[in-house]
This record gives C-alpha cells, sequence and structure tokens, in this order.
C-alpha cells in the first residue's frame, strides 16, 4: 500500500519511494515465531507447490458432471469445493513464510530480494501450470521486464540565505529528483498554502512555469482546528499529503517545491532526525516520466520564514487572515533569493512485474485480472522491512486463487473468461508495475473485464477490534454497478464477512482508491475493486512480521476475491461500465 494517511508518516514514507543501497549491513531478526525467519525446508528461496502435501485431488465423484448426480440432485457449489481445498491457511502461511522471511531483504523494486519474490512468484505459477504469456522475455516469460532510475542524494547539500549557510539533513531535507546537482541561484515565488479546490486557488494570478515556489504545509483551519476547505471541518488531502501539492506544483510546470513549516524548531528537528535515514535511501521512477511531482524540500522554521522575509507573529497573522476570508488573501512577504546545492548520484535498474495466465474456453478473448504488488521497503536503517501484511498477504493471497483456479481447469472446470494473474513490482515507488502494464499491456485493455486487487488482507484495524471479520472494499462502485452488485451478491452467497465501503467516499482523507495498483486499471476505464484490510501500528514499519497475519481472516478474505473472480470469469455479460465517480 502506497502512502501514509498523516503528514508526518507521509513525510517518512515518500510515493515517490524507497530504495535500498547496494551494500548494507542488516539486522536480522530473530523471533520466536515462523515467519520472523524462513521454516528452512527451502534453502534456495524456492517451495513448490507440490512440495506441500495437500489433499487429494478433487476428482469424480464430486466432480463427475450432471450425469452421475441423483435425479433431482442440486449442481455442487464447484467454487466452494475448490477454495476450501486449495484457499487454506496451510497454503497461505507457506507462501507467506518464504517471501516475508528476512532472506527476502523486504523485497525491495529492483534489488536482490526482489528478484527472489519475483523468481519464486513465476515458479508458483509454473508449478500451477499457468501459461508465461511475455513473448518478448525469452529467458523468463512470466516476467515482464522495465527499466527505473535510481536517484540517492548525497551528502553536503547546502542552502545559503541571507548571508548564513543551512545544512542538509539538519536545517532542510527533500524527496524527489533533485534539480539542484550544481548550485544555482533561486528566486522563489509564494503562492500560500499551494492549494487549488473549487473557488479557492493559490494560483491564481501566478505564472509558476519553470519556477521554484514557497508555500506553507497544511491547509487553512479555523482557530478551534476545522478546515475552511471541507463541509464539516475535517482535514482535506492538502493537510494529510504533500504529495498532492507537489503534483499540483508539477502540473502547473513549477520546478521546485519549499515547504514552510508553522511547527517548533524542536519537532522539526525530531522529525528530520527520525527521517533522515529515509531520506537518503535511493528513490526509483521512470526515469522519463512526465508529469509526476516536483521535487519537495521542508525546511526548518528558521529558515522557512528567512526564504519567506518575515517573522512567526506575521506569518500566524496571515493564516488567521485567509482562515477567516476562506480564501487566499494577499501577503506582504517578501521572498528572498537563495542559493542552493542538493547533489544526487543516479543510476539505471531493472525491474519485474510477474504474469501468470489461465486461458478461458467460449469467452477467452476477455481477460479478468487479479492482482497484488509483491515489492516492499527492503532495508533501511540495517533492519529487514519485510511487509507481511504489505503486501505479503495480498500476494499470497493472489497465489492461492490462482491455484485454486488452475486445479479447477485440469479437473475440467476452466473459467469461461481467460485470468491474468498479476503480481506488480514498484507499487510502493508510485504504482510503478502496474503503471508499466497498463501503458504496456500484454493483452488488450480494451478485452480487459476488471481488475481485483488484493494490498493487504491479513489483519484487523482500530475501527474493527473486536468485531466480526470485515474487509474493506474500495472502487467496486465508482465505474460499475454492475461488478459493485455482483460483489455484494458473491458475498451474500459464501463470503458473510462484513464489506466495509466507508473509504469510497470521494471526500475521504486517506484517498486509499488512488493508492494502490487497481487506480492504473481504473484510469484506463477499467472497473475495479481493490481489498483491504486496514493500516495498523506496523504499516511500513520493520515490525509488519508474518507472526501478526490472521491467517484466519486472510484465508476468508482470499476465498472471497476467489469467489467473485469465479462468478465474473463465468457469467455471460462483462461488468458494464456505466458510472465514472472520484
Amino acid at each position: 500500500m502506497k502512502y501514509t494517511a498523516l503528514l508526518l508518516a507521509a513525510l517518512a514514507l515518500p510515493g515517490a519511494a524507497l530504495a535500498q543501497t547496494d551494500k548494507v549491513k542488516v539486522k536480522v531478526k530473530t523471533k520466536g515465531q515462523p515467519g520472523g525467519r524462513p521454516v528452512g525446508k527451502y534453502p534456495e528461496g524456492i517451495a513448490p507447490h507440490g512440495s506441500v502435501p495437500m489433499p487429494d485431488p478433487l476428482t469424480d465423484p464430486p466432480f463427475s458432471g450432471a450425469s452421475s448426480r441423483p435425479p433431482g440432485s442440486a449442481a455442487p457449489d464447484y467454487a466452494a469445493l475448490y477454495a476450501d481445498r486449495y484457499i487454506t491457511q496451510e497454503h497461505l502461511r507457506r507462501d507467506l513464510s518464504v517471501l516475508a522471511s528476512d532472506e527476502y531483504e523486504g523485497r525491495e523494486t529492483g534489488t536482490k530480494g526482489q528478484k527472489m519474490a519475483a523468481a519464486y512468484i513465476s515458479q508458483q505459477f509454473k508449478d500451477d501450470s499457468l501459461q508465461a504469456p511475455v513473448a518478448a522475455s525469452a529467458a523468463n516469460p512470466y516476467l515482464q521486464t522495465f527499466g527505473l532510475e535510481r536517484s540517492a542524494w548525497q551528502p553536503g547539500g547546502t542552502l545559503t540565505a541571507g548571508g548564513k549557510a543551512y545544512e542538509w539533513l539538519k536545517d532542510f531535507y527533500a524527496f524527489g529528483r533533485s534539480p539542484f546537482e550544481q548550485a544555482a541561484a533561486v528566486q522563489p515565488v509564494f503562492v500560500g498554502y499551494g492549494i487549488e479546490q473549487g473557488a479557492y486557488s493559490d494560483y491564481a494570478g501566478h505564472d509558476v512555469q519553470g519556477k521554484d515556489l514557497v508555500m506553507l504545509l497544511g491547509e487553512p483551519r479555523t482557530a478551534d482546528g476545522k478546515s475552511v476547505l471541507s463541509p464539516d471541518g475535517s482535514p482535506t488531502k492538502w493537510s494529510v499529503d504533500f504529495r498532492a501539492k507537489a503534483a499540483l506544483a508539477a502540473q502547473k510546470g513549477a520546478r521546485s517545491v519549499f515547504f514552510v513549516t508553522q511547527e517548533t524548531a524542536d519537532k522539526f528537528e525530531k522529525t528530520t532526525a527520525r527521517l533522515a535515514p529515509r531520506v537518503m535511501q535511493p528513490t526509483i521512477a521512470f526515469a522519463d516520466q512526465p508529469g509526476g511531482r516536483a521535487p519537495a524540500f521542508f525546511v526548518s522554521p528558521a529558515l522557512g520564514l528567512k526564504l519567506l522575509g518575515t517573522s512567526a507573529s506575521a506569518l500566524q497573522q496571515y493564516a488567521t487572515a485567509t482562515a477567516a476570508a476562506q480564501k487566499p488573501v494577499a501577503s506582504k512577504f517578501r521572498p528572498i533569493r537563495f542559493s542552493i546545492s542538493a547533489p544526487q548520484q543516479r543510476s539505471t535498474v531493472t525491474t519485474e512485474n510477474v504474469l501468470g495466465f489461465l486461458p478461458g474456453t467460449d469467452l477467452k478473448s476477455e481477460i479478468l485480472v487479479v492482482s497484488a504488488h509483491y515489492d516492499h521497503l527492503g532495508i533501511i536503517g540495517g533492519e529487514v522491512y519485510n511487509g507481511a501484511d504489505d503486501d505479503g498477504s495480498g500476494t499470497v493471497g493472489m497465489l492461492s486463487i490462482a491455484q485454486a483456479f488452475s486445479k479447477a481447469a485440469r479437473s475440467g472446470h476452466a473459467p469461461r473468461r481467460s485470468i491474468l494473474f498479476l503480481a506488480n513490482t514498484g507499487e510502493e515507488k508510485g504504482l510503478l508495475g502496474s503503471e508499466y502494464y497498463t501503458d504496456h499491456p500484454v493483452f488488450p485493455l480494451a478485452n480487459t473485464v476488471t481488475d481485483l486487487n488484493i494490498d493487504m488482507i491479513g489483519r484487523t484495524d482500530a475501527a474493527h477490534e473486536g468485531k466480526p471479520d470485515y474487509v474493506y472494499v474500495i472502487g467496486s462502485d465508482k465505474l460499475s454497478s454492475q461488478l459493485h452488485a455482483a460483489l455484494q451478491e458473491t458475498n451474500r452467497q459464501h463470503g458473510n464477512v462484513d464489506l466495509d465501503f466507508r473509504f469510497n467516499d470521494p471526500a475521504d482523507p486517506n484517498r486509499f482508491y488512488y493508492r494502490s495498483d487497481h487506480y492504473n486499471f481504473a484510469k484506463k476505464g477499467i472497473p475495479v475493486a481493490f481489498f483491504f484490510s486496514g493500516v495498523h501500528p506496523d504499516y511500513h514499519e520493520a515490525s509488519d512480521e508474518i507472526s501478526k497475519i490472521e491467517f484466519k481472516k486472510l484465508e476468508a478474505r482470499a476465498r472471497l476475491v476467489f469467489f467473485l473472480a469465479w462468478d465474473l470469469a463465468n457469467r455471460d455479460m462483462r461488468p458494464v461500465v456505466d458510472s465514472n465517480k472520484q
């Protein structure tokens, strides 16, 4: 899952992303539980599905067809039979014990651990007799390989303003690609909070093409802390995700953004110290990616006031006046000219999506996609971030669904539509793998009927503690009412879990709909449903370990996705696109 809901976490985990350095001393976690380290049965990291004892294959009976059933008896529920047999806690635990082990080094995009995971997933697809559809990849046609650029900040950056030199990782830090690898003089433009929403626009009257912007973090708030940009005063995306501002600045043509905070100097210092290891992790992106986000620099309170040529009291007066007017107001700030050097080192890397294909029968030209991202954050500060829930849980859920469909097909119950099982790379870097696939599809997007995306389904969040099993479903109503209805009917027949749609709200400040791989399919007009069990204190932390996975719930949620996929793959008509909700 890309991004966090809170600003501090957002600063810590930029969607442009965190990659690990090539050489690092790893602090191996040796917990007394399965998954802290691998179970030891697979020294080369590959655990073929056939190596784990499974129940006898589903053969005749009961899978002998209608002719063998007693007169008047109901047809077997094949979907339930295959789910019960192949989507099991044992199966899920076995795969997750490998993928979320320390040996896989957090599956960071473009690194050894990610490539080990790609090899493991492709081996499972092969063992399950799924076709390898990437004809251009001769070495391993299960892999869709593409290139990225890795950028790493270098020590020694400086910013000089008003005759005073300010230090990198003390007075300022940044995320993104540096436009200041060589020392440059900057004359910034102040654009308020850097917000444009409805009639509210901090950019009105400003031509910012190619310019460097100074803006305030957060959004206008009343004295009691309520946002003036939302009907109920709740925080909007402008408060919780600086990336929205950086993306808007890029759309306006800005070269860079300098964020000024109104927090205390002590808090900025602590935040900077906490983020320093992640700031220095390389970022990964498409080398020639258009648009995106402007590089974001964060400056200390003192430096921010210096850049704006103002005082703390004047800045507070501006914030108060803006909130009272509920629109941008003129300021008396006079941003000063400064110089900055922020060097980076850049290199190219390759990474891989993993594709397994199951051909359908009479509707085989139509493709259903079941997706999950298998990358995570890698090694940060010497610790392995194993990502057992994010998104080890979704990946192993997808693998179990793939096996269930494969076994069904081999027993004479192949789906009518074809199914593409898509394990995406680079999700934590900005949904890069799914973006690459949807821009370079192996199967025509016009024939792609739906994407069912699984990203974090192994835990319980605070909102559901002590309550019956649940799953958040996001986006199922955005493009197709038929998909939304099919989900609800499938759950009534098979799932019996609470379907929580709260994050479908366009005003949701978390913006989860935009933060996982399904979104790249939705942008192409393909109906999507995103399955998610919510964030928790271990989200994007080294403590996201297999010991905390609730396998019974993981099993139930994976089965729900399987049942919906079974319905969509076998119904007469594909879900109709009949809406375009935000």
